[in-house]
C-alpha cells in the first residue's frame, strides 16, 4: 500500500523531469544561437532597437510561439510561413533537425520560460462565449475581417492589399502577414489581435491592439474565422 501511495507521488516528479531539456541540448543550444542567432535576436533575446533594418527581429523573451512552433520557423524561415519579408531566412541548409531543436530548446527555456503560463492566465480572463452566441462567430469574424483587418492583410488574408501597395511610396512600408499561412493557432491569433504585436515582441506596432475597439466575443470571433476560414484559402 505505502509503495503505491509513493508511486503516486514520484510519477508526477518524474515526468516534469522527463519534460526538462538535457543540459548537453541547451549547451548545443546556446553556442549555435551565440554563433548564428545572437546577431539580430541579441545576447538576451532582447533585440537592439537600434539596428539598421526594415523589419527588426522579434524579441524572443515576449514571443507568443511554442518551442513547436519556433522550430518550425527556423527550420522553414518567416516568409515560409507567412511573413512579408524574409529576413529571418530558412536555417534548415544550414542545420540539422537535431540542432535545430536545441535551438529551439535554449530560447524557449532560456529568454521564454513562462511563455505557457502567460497565454493560460491571458486565456483564463476571458469569459466563455454563450452557446446561441457561437453560431454567430464566423460572421461576426468576416464583418470585423473585411472592415478593418482587410486593409492590412487584404480580403483573401493573403497579405496583399492596396493600402500595402500605397505604403511603398512613404517611408512607413508596412509589412503584414500572409495569414493562410500563419503558424499561429486560434487562441494566438486572438491573443495577438487583442494585445497587439509589440506586446508580443514585435519592434513596431503595425499591428495595433484591438481590446479598446472589439471585446473578446468579436475578437475571438476574428481568430475563429481566420483559422477555419482563411487559412484555406491558400494561393
Amino acid at each position: 500500500m505505502k509503495k503505491s501511495i509513493l508511486s503516486l507521488f514520484t510519477l508526477p516528479l518524474l515526468l516534469v523531469a522527463s519534460d526538462a531539456p538535457s543540459p548537453e541540448m541547451l549547451k548545443e543550444g546556446k553556442a549555435i544561437y551565440e554563433q548564428t542567432c545572437i546577431s539580430c535576436h541579441g545576447i538576451d533575446g532582447q533585440t537592439d532597437k537600434n539596428m539598421k533594418l526594415v523589419v527588426k527581429p522579434r524579441k524572443l523573451n515576449k514571443t507568443i510561439l511554442t518551442k513547436e512552433q519556433s522550430v518550425k520557423m527556423i527550420t522553414e524561415g518567416a516568409h515560409y510561413w507567412g511573413a512579408h519579408s524574409d529576413l529571418m531566412p530558412s536555417f534548415k541548409p544550414i542545420y540539422d533537425a537535431k540542432q535545430i531543436e536545441s535551438i529551439a530548446t535554449y530560447i524557449s527555456y532560456t529568454f521564454n520560460p513562462d511563455r505557457e503560463k502567460k497565454v493560460k492566465e491571458l486565456l483564463a480572463e476571458v469569459e466563455p462565449i454563450a452557446k446561441e452566441d457561437q453560431a454567430k462567430m464566423l460572421k461576426t469574424g468576416k464583418k470585423i475581417f473585411k472592415r478593418n483587418c482587410s486593409m492590412c492583410h487584404g480580403l483573401t488574408g493573403n497579405g496583399k492589399s492596396e493600402y500595402v501597395e500605397q505604403s511603398k511610396e512613404s517611408d512607413v512600408f508596412i509589412y503584414p502577414y500572409d495569414l493562410t499561412k500563419t503558424l499561429l493557432s486560434e487562441d494566438q491569433i486572438f491573443l495577438y489581435a487583442k494585445y497587439g504585436g509589440h506586446y508580443w515582441g514585435t519592434d513596431k506596432t503595425d499591428m495595433p491592439s484591438w481590446k479598446r475597439k472589439y471585446n473578446d466575443f468579436k475578437l475571438k470571433s476574428v481568430a475563429k474565422f481566420v483559422e477555419e476560414e482563411i487559412k484555406k484559402t491558400k494561393d
